[in-house]
Order: C-alpha cells, then structure tokens, then sequence
C-alpha cells in the first residue's frame, strides 16, 4: 500500500517546501479501505500555540482497490512556523498519520506523534540576484597572501612569523593563555594583487573574515570598527579592493562582529591603550558605557562565552544601534566604500530587534545588498534565548551559513548511509524559503571547523590535544583517497541549491585540524593543481548552466554509498550522480539521459553510465526535459516553483 503521506512529493502536497504568506496549500492522503475511515481532519497549530484549529479532508475516490483518496486546503496568513498532522475518526476508533524517523515516511498509528513542519515567510520576500549562479570565496585576511608592503607599525605587541608556511603558534603562553597575536601579515593589498586568480576560480564574492582594528589575527575583539587593521592596510585600501574586484565581476562582503567588541577598544579600553580617561572599562561617562553589560564595574562584566576579553555588547542600546545601524553608522559607511554586504558573526545571539535594524540599514543603502547570518543548526526552527528565531522570514537575513549540508556531504564521504544524507538535505530544502535556498552559503570549511580534506581522509579528533593535532599530517594514501573524496564533496557542495563557498585554501589541498591547524596560510607555489583545477571547472559549470542557479531539485537515488538527484529549469537539466563506495558503479541513467551530454570527465558510452569509485559523474539534458520531468512528476519530484 502507498504511505499515507509524504511531505516532499507533490502528489500530496503540492506547493512544496515553504510558503509565502496568504498561499492555498493542497493536501492529499492515502488512507487503506479496510480503516473504513469515517472523518480525517487536517490538524494545524501556529508554533508556540496550545490550540489546534482542524479542517476537514473531503473524500475524493480511490488510489486503488484497497486504498482511499482525502484531499483538503490550508491558507496560512501569517508569517511563522505551523505544525500540522492528521487525525482520523475510524471503525476502529481515533488514528493519527505521524511522520516516522530517520526519513519522513509517514505511518498511521493509535496516538498522535510528531508534526511535520510548515515555513510561511513574508509576501514579496526576495533576495539579491547577484549571488545566484556564483562561488563565494572566504578569506582570513591575515593567512591568505602579503603584498611585500611593509607598514609603518606603532604597536610592538606581537609576533611576527617570517616562515610563510609555518603552522601558527598553537602553544599558550607563560600564563597558560592562547593570545593569537602571531602574525604572517597577509594584507588587503595581497588579496587585490589576486584578484585574477579568483576570477579564474569562477568566484564572485569575496567574504572577509574582520578587518576592523584589533589585537589578535582573527580580529574578532575589534578595536576600532571605522578603521581598517593597520597591519591589513588602510581604509583607502578597502575601497581599492572593492572597486578592483567590481571590475571582475566580484563583490566583497565583511564579516560583522556585533554581539560584543574587544576588552581592548576604544569603545571599553580595559588595557588603557585609548587613554585614561576614554572607554567603558575606565569612565561611567563614556559615551559607550550603556553598551556594557556591569554586574559590578569595572571588572565584574558579562562577556562573550566568559572570555574577559570579550565584554558582550547591549545590542538593543539605542547608542549602540545608532553607531552601528544609523544613517552614518559602520554598516552603511562600508558600504559607501564599495562592500555589498555583511556576513553576521553568532547570529542566533544578536536581538531580533537588531537585525531588523541592520537589514533596513543594508537596504536602504542598497536593495542588492546581501546578509548572512552564523546559525549552526537548521535556521528555519532555531531556538534561542527563549524565543523562536525568525531568521528566514523576510524581515532579518538573506541567508545562512548551511552547516546542515556540511555535515551532511562530509557524513556521506566518510561512510554514512546515503538515506540518511539525502534525508539532512531535504530537511533543509523543506524548510527554508526558496529565495533563501538560492543563495545559501554552502561550505565544506570554514574558520571554525576542520578542513575538509582532513575531516574525509585524517584520523577522527576524538578530543585529542593541540600537540597531537600539531603533529598530525595525512599519509601518502590518506592523501590521495581524500583527494577523490574532496572532489566528490565539492561537486555537491557546487550542484546542491544554493551559493558554493570555498575556505581559502581548501582548492590548494590544505590540511589541518581546529583552530588554528586550520588557518594556515595559503600555500602559494605549493598547491594540488588537480584540486585547483576541479574548482575551476566546476566555477564554470556554474557559470553555464542555468538549473544551478534557481533550478528545481529531483531527488533520484540515495541507495547506501550512492545518491543521485537532478537540478533543472525550462532551459535544460543536470544529472548529478556521486559514488562514495570503493567499487565501480555501471548503470542505465535516469530516462532521458542516456543521450545526454557527459561532462567533467563522466563516462556515459552505449547509453550506460560507469561512475568509478570515490567519484561523480554528471550529465547535461538539452533535449528530453519533458520526458525526465513526466517520470519524476509521478514517482519522486520534490523541489518546485509550480
């Protein structure tokens, strides 16, 4: 017998996925015979109500002998999340369908479970069109290149590493404190002398980690937000990389690091470098002294995960709000000097009322301009501080951080079930926006995590130390099977909705544990070309074909060590298959793509596909997207605007 209902497939619920504000969802279940259902009510609840409000299914005919059709419409009118399930008066008595674990096959059972999630954003939300169809490029401005420009420097407070491929200092102090004040002196400078190689990469978007005045080289303790970090160069040099990289067709958006500042600012001034007589930390008359948060000052103050040297800021000040999201403040005057955007550092510890502010200051300035928020989880549920976050509903964030597709594509490379993988995915294709879906910022590897290539192919942390992590370095064949494997992952990370984002350096083949294993610098003479030319090629498979821009998804198979699925729109289609197994894989390809065109390197001869092991093959469809559309409408289509 059919399942009574599945969330993903149109044929039950058709739009898919999230809903503007104000649109008629259509419900159909499939309920056996022999139930001798009397009534089925669609059961609905907005969030955090206690009440359910109920809708009745009208019988609609039968699926076949032994099953029944009910079908039934919901308009929500308000943005939020809804909970809706399904409750059904039997011969038998009271029976609910619930969706069952790990993959969202429903059952029906005797006492009502789980509810299937409902998102409904903002009427007219959109987001910028420039990101779609282009790769993002993170940079941490102190590790990716130095210009040879010296800087007539006044502080004298730290180190400077000379060897350009060193690992940086790991080990704690005489105090047993890890003060990141070693640096290679990479500069703004550095990144414009390479911008061609960016380009050549297909990136479109440059995200600077901080680049504000600050004290250590991830410069997440700002000092000073209106200026640029002397060591990285000048405000002037900020303008000049934004309007070179705009002559290539790249913007450049900052990281925005609002939820506190450094102990070491002029804003707080614990360390008295501002004067005696300046900063929170030092005078209750300082005109930042409302942005702190005193149990007893000066020392007794909250800060950021109880590091003192990171006070946490009121972001809800009025002061603070004005400095950072006024008519003159720091998001827009970046702006002015040519950023289109900002990447928002712990978003889920920032105010709603904040973000809201921020994102009208970003608007104003530009329509296009594009804001990311950190969010670890899945964005569209997340709890915090007591609240539903409403990150994704039109009124605060363009997009997120995807480490649901992280994780997910890691998982896969390292072994895990392909249902479960697929499963991660849809759950985020479900419940996200479409205008968020297309840009989502999709990374393999950031500033806070493991590099990729060490997560596939390293031994598991498993919570060893930073002199063990020090000392590790893959084999030989460590190396090379992650190198297969971080190209399979990187043809997902640059085929699945959203906007690619590649960690400096992980296209060169770096390496490297946690913080700071994995900020080395990059390895300019000593890169894997075969890595840099995968994401070349891959750039310009973005470039070309249009269903990687807004494209539809289909899921086709998630089969143990394989999954498949395709991407299309009205132009053409794009078959994406990826074994993670150590065996070959031959098959027929789904139908209308045994004649279609093979690329990057895909093996498709006599109508059959053979996909080596730890590999991915991928097939263009110019000809045949009726045919290949009718299939999937009727067995597994999912992802659509219609």
């Amino acid at each position: 017998m059919p399942v009574p209902f599945d969330s993903q497939k149109i044929y039950y619920r058709t739009p898919f996925g999230a809903v503007e504000e104000g649109t008629t969802i259509h419900l159909r279940i499939l309920l056996p015979r022999d139930l001798h259902t009397q009534r089925a009510d669609l059961a609905v609840k907005y969030d955090y109500d206690y009440n359910w409000e109920y809708f009745g299914f009208f019988w609609c005919g039968t699926f076949d002998d032994a099953t029944e059709i009910w079908e039934a419409d919901f308009t929500p009118n308000k943005i939020g999340l809804y909970w809706y399930g399904f409750k059904l008066q039997t011969k038998y008595g009271l029976r609910y369908i619930v969706p069952s674990d790990p993959y969202n096959i429903s059952t029906i059972e005797t006492s009502p479970g789980r509810s299937w999630q409902l998102t409904c954003y903002k009427k007219g939300f959109t987001t910028p069109k420039w990101p779609v169809g282009g790769v993002m490029y993170q940079i941490l401005p102190d590790r990716f290149n130095f210009s040879g420009e010296e800087k007539n420097l006044t502080r004298t407070d730290f180190q400077r590493n000379t060897d350009w491929y060193a690992l940086p200092q790991w080990w704690p102090n005489e105090n047993g404190e890890i003060t990141n004040s070693d640096f290679f002196m990479g500069d703004l400078k550095g990144i414009t002398q390479k911008l061609d190689y960016l380009e050549e990469l297909g990136v479109s978007c440059i995200y600077l980690n901080p680049i504000s005045e600050a004290y250590s080289n991830h410069r997440y303790d700002t000092g000073d937000y209106s200026k640029v970090d002397p060591i990285l160069g000048t405000n002037e040099d900020f303008i000049n990389l934004c309007a070179e990289a705009k002559k290539r067709g790249i913007h450049v958006i900052n990281d925005g690091v609002y939820s506190h500042t450094g102990s070491d600012s002029k804003y707080f001034n614990r360390n008295g470098r501002y004067g005696e007589h300046t900063g929170a930390y030092r005078d209750q008359n300082s005109p930042y002294y409302s942005w702190y948060k005193f149990n007893n000052w000066p020392n007794d103050y909250h800060s950021w995960w109880g590091f003192y040297t990171l006070p946490e800021v009121n972001e809800t000040d009025p002061k603070f709000n004005e400095y950072i999201n006024g008519k003159d403040g720091i998001v827009r005057t970046y702006m002015r000097y040519g950023n289109s955007g900002w990447r928002l550092d712990v978003a889920d510890e920032l105010p709603d009322e904040f973000m809201e502010n921020l994102r009208k200051a970003v608007k104003e300035e530009d329509p296009e301009g594009f804001i990311v928020g950190e969010v670890w989880e899945d964005a569209s549920n997340k709890e915090s501080y007591g609240a539903r976050r409403r990150f994704l509903l039109g009124e605060e964030l363009d997009s997120v951080m995807n480490y649901v597709f992280r994780n997910a594509i890691l998982d896969f490379c390292r072994g895990a079930d392909a249902k479960y993988v697929m499963n991660q995915i849809m759950s985020v294709i479900e419940n996200y926006p479409r205008p968020v879906l297309r840009v989502l910022m999709n990374s393999l590897s950031t500033h806070d995590t493991e590099r990729a290539l060490t997560v596939i192919a390293g031994e598991p942390l498993n919570g060893r130390d930073r002199q063990w992590q020090a000392n590790q370095k893959l084999s030989y064949d460590q190396r090379k099977r992650g190198t297969a494997l971080l190209k399979l992952a990187v043809g997902m990370q640059y085929t699945l909705p959203g906007f690619p984002c590649v960690y400096y350096g992980d296209e060169a083949g770096l390496e490297g544990y946690r913080d700071p294993f994995n900020r080395c610098c990059y390895p300019w003479g000593r890169e894997d070309k075969e890595l840099i030319e995968w994401h070349k090629a891959l750039g310009n498979l973005r470039k070309s074909c249009s269903p990687l821009w807004d494209g539809d998804f289909v899921k086709v198979t998630a089969d143990k060590n394989f999954l498949s699925y395709i991407r299309l729109d009205s132009k053409s289609s794009l078959y994406c298959a990826f074994n993670a197994s150590n065996e070959e894989r031959i098959m027929d390809p789904p139908p209308g793509y045994a004649d279609g065109t093979p690329i990057l390197d895909t093996k498709l001869e006599n109508g059959k596909l053979t996909i080596p092991p730890l590999s991915c093959a991928f097939i263009i469809n110019e000809t045949d997207r009726r045919l290949s559309l009718a299939y999937f409408k009727t067995t597994n289509f999912i992802y659509t605007k219609s």
